[in-house]
Parts: C-alpha cells; structure tokens; sequence
C-alpha cells in the first residue's frame, strides 16, 4: 500500500467496481480498489448465466436499456485488449407453443426502441433447422446476432490486473465499515484495515450497495433483497449446445435458459427467488428441479446424468425496490452523483462521464496501456506451443488438472500474477481447474501443496476461499507419533 489517501476509492471488486479502476486509470489519479473478500470477483461476478445481452428485454427509456445497448459492441474491442475469453454466437428467444407466439414481437419492438442491431423473428421450421435440439414444440423465435458469452470472472480479472499495471491499487480483505464525512461531503472510507481518504468514493457494492449508500445518508427507502440462481453444469463430452436458447420472459425474469460457455461445457439454469440472506448461495432440491424442468422444455433430450456440477449466485438487479410506495425505481439501475452528499457517484464509462459533468478535471496519462497480456493456457496451444513453453519453463510441462488439462506452470503465474491467486479458488477461477468431471479431486492435494510452497506458508494455512475455510488442520504423522508416545 503506497499511500493513505487518494483521488478515488471504488467499493466492490466485481465486474462493475473493477471495470470502473481500469476506466479511472487513464487518467492521472490515485486509484484504490477495495473488496471484503479473499479474491475480486466473489459476489454477483462470480455465479451468473455469462451472457453479454442485446439489450431487448429492458424497458424502453431505462438505464438498463441504455447501458445494455451502449456496452455491447464494446465487448469485441475490450476482449481483444484485456485478453478474456468472448464469443458471439447470438441468442434465441424460444417460444413452445402458439399462446407463446405473441410474446416475441414485444420484445423485437421493445428491441428496436432500444436501438438493438440484428434482430429478427424465425419461423418454428427454420428454428428446428438450425437448433435440431430444441423442442418440436416450438412455434417460433426471436433471434438477436449481438448476443454473447464470456467468463464473467476473466473479465473481472482482467480489468483490474490492467488498472493495477496502470497504477491503481487493490486491497482485498478490506471490508468497508463507514464513511468519513465532513459536514455533507463524503472524504473517505473507514474500513478494518483503517481510514483510507479520497476525493470520490465510488459505490459497486453490487448486493450491498444499498447498505453502503444508507451509511452516507442516501435513499434510504431504497432496499435490494437478493434474488438466488441455481444452475446445472453439464458434461462437455455428454452434451454440446451451439447458442443461447432463453425461454419467453416472464414476471420473475429472463427465465431458466440453456446456453453453451466458453469453456465448452452447457449450463442450464437459473431460477429466480427472492431471500432476505445476502450470503446464502445454497442449492435446494426444489430449486433444481425447477431448472431442470425449465430447461427441458426448450431442450427434452437434457438428462441428469450429464450434470457434473451445481452451483447458485445471488443478483441485485431487477431486485431494488423502494420501502416508500410512492416511489418506485422500476427494477432499474441507480446511477447517479447525490445531490445531498457530495463526493459519492455511485456503468463505467458513465461513472467517468459523471465526474466530469461534476467538474472533475480528468487529465489523460500519456502512458496509458490499455492492454492487459495474455498468459499461456496449455489446453488452447498447439503442440509445437506446447513443446516450446515446456521447453522455456518445465513446470509447465506437469499437468495438475487432467480434466481441464492445467499446468503446474499456469498456477505459479497465477499465484504470482497482478492481483495473486492466494486460495484454491482463486486458482479455480483463473485457470478452470478443478471444474471438469473429477470436480477437483486429482488435483486438490497437488494445488495445495504449489500454493503452500509458493506463498511460502503452511499447508495448514492454505484455504478454499480465504480465513475459515482451511482444508488441513493437522498433520496425520504427528498425530501418530503423539499417540505412539
């Protein structure tokens, strides 16, 4: 840590918190991250559907429709710089029977009004020939070429490893506790680890962001319950979708929709329940039930036993509603400065375009780097690549995960990369290990033991995710030998 004091402190080290420090990082300021977590990316980031929308489903005039429709072409450009994986193989809207028809057509014109490219309604006869999976069923589909896939993490990563190279700072384990304030202006952040000031606080709390704006004295009527996913993760080699199939949309959502990844494997899900508990990401066994019916009316032939994984992600959007019956946010983002407390704008690229229009003179670094490099992934390379990196480092040549075909090489870059992989998951999230059929269980013990000898501490101190979640808490040998004495 260089410093105690700053231009701007960004709470929450998701997709929007991180993707806002590389934006700031252009210009000359003083940037610092901070996340409660272990690792960035551990919220709402780290378990969703990773699709990029079109843009169709959000009213018209919202800003979900605004930001939606401003950041998708976007994506091509961030890809190619911040080195994440993306893919753009389009969406369908799938409506199973006649009574569904209708339905498609308030969303392609919903689409228009939004200014979405790309966009057009097939016949069920042309969807069964392009999508021979889907249901007989089906009476038609609204197919939008802009949608995408990623992974939400990568992207993550991604952004902040180059705010880093640019400058800005992260401090993880850091949980925000209060503001500092001078009369009605906002000078800093009280945290666990101490009193950080800056200029501009920025709040991308994602499901806490109402808790953080109401320490400042911010919309107090303004209140987000979570709303839980659970998804399925199928085996690649079971089952291959080539696109993004949503159901028609309902009161509750986009609905459980099935859609291939970026890693290859299909998810299906999620679901959509409201809770009052901010950190309860448990499955249930009504909840996969419901996706897994969900998912088999768009695709019958999807069955159990390719399920290799579950998992469930709490999401704040289209959950904010208001305590106060006359007022009404319309399930739609708040972005703004406050008028009532000054130094507190609370997605990245209309954050900076709010400094500014507060008179925040935001001067350019001549310097800036907007590329974040690449690191080698094994499972992509050629072998003739692969026979060249072993060549150059070793450890690259021993493989840990079998599954995902990870290598001793890429945990050591991670451990040691911008921002470092210091838990197991960490690990996971940056190189997919542990994800495939085995679910971690041949290269658990091998990683524990890179992270205990690279970080330089006990295997006993190694954990999943961060304090209290430590896989070893005694040595079996010791053990013995205090029994045999």
């Amino acid at each position: 840590m260089k410093n105690s004091t700053y231009d701007f402190i960004i709470i929450g080290a998701g997709v929007v918190g991180s993707m806002i420090a590389r934006w700031l990082s252009r210009y000359q300021a003083d940037i610092l991250l901070i996340d409660k977590e272990a690792d960035i990316g551990m919220g709402a980031t780290a378990a969703n559907s990773a699709i990029v929308h079109p843009g169709y489903d959000p009213q018209p005039g919202s800003l979900k429709a605004l930001t939606n429709v401003r950041a998708n072409p976007m994506w091509d450009q961030l890809s190619a710089e911040l080195n994440f994986a993306f893919q753009r193989p389009g969406d369908f809207v799938v409506a199973i029977g006649e009574q569904e028809l209708p339905i498609l057509d308030t969303l392609y014109q919903q689409g228009v009004k939004n200014g979405v490219p790309g966009m057009k309604i097939i016949s069920a006869a042309e969807m069964l020939e392009r999508e021979p999976l889907i249901n007989p069923e089906v009476s038609g589909a609204l197919w939008a070429s802009t949608g995408g896939i990623c992974d939400p993490f990568q992207v993550t990563v991604a952004a902040a490893e180059n705010a880093v190279l640019n400058g800005a700072e992260v401090l993880l384990e850091t949980e925000f506790l209060d503001f500092l304030m001078e009369g009605s202006r906002v000078v800093g952040v009280r945290t666990n680890r101490g009193d950080f000031f800056a200029r501009w606080v920025i709040n991308a709390a994602g499901i806490y962001a109402d808790a953080v704006m109401h320490k400042a004295g911010v919309r107090p009527e303004f209140v987000i319950k979570p709303r839980r996913g659970e998804y399925f993760v199928l085996d690649s080699a079971d089952i291959r979708t080539r696109n993004i199939y949503f159901p028609v949309p309902t009161e509750k959502g986009k609905g459980i929709l099935v859609t291939n990844t970026v890693h290859g494997n299909t998810i299906i899900g999620p679901n959509a329940n409201i809770i009052d508990d901010k950190e309860d990401t448990s499955c249930t066994r009504d909840g996969l039930e419901e996706i897994s019916q969900g998912a088999r009316k768009l695709i019958p032939s999807i069955r159990l036993r390719t399920v290799i994984g579950t998992f469930a992600g709490l999401r704040p959007m289209g959950n904010a509603r208001s305590q106060n019956p006359a007022i009404d946010y319309g399930n739609d983002f708040v972005i703004e400065i406050p008028q009532s407390v000054q130094g507190l704008p609370a997605i990245a690229e209309m954050v900076v375009d709010l400094l500014k229009d507060a008179g925040e003179k935001l001067v350019e670094k001549k310097g800036w780097d907007p590329i974040r490099p690449a690191r080698p992934r094994f499972r992509t390379m050629s072998h003739a690549q692969r026979q060249a990196l072993c060549a150059a480092d070793p450890a690259y040549g021993r493989v840990i995960c079998r599954c995902e075909n990870v290598t001793e090489g890429e945990i050591v870059r991670e451990i040691h990369a911008p921002i470092p992989a210091t838990t197991y998951d960490a690990i996971k999230r940056r190189t997919w290990l542990g994800t495939g059929r085995c679910q971690g269980g041949f290269d658990m013990s091998r990683v524990v033991t890179i992270l205990s000898r690279e970080l330089g501490i006990s295997l006993l101190e190694v954990t999943k995710r961060g304090g209290g979640s430590e896989f070893l808490f005694r040595q079996t040998k010791d053990k013995e030998a205090q029994d045999a004495a």
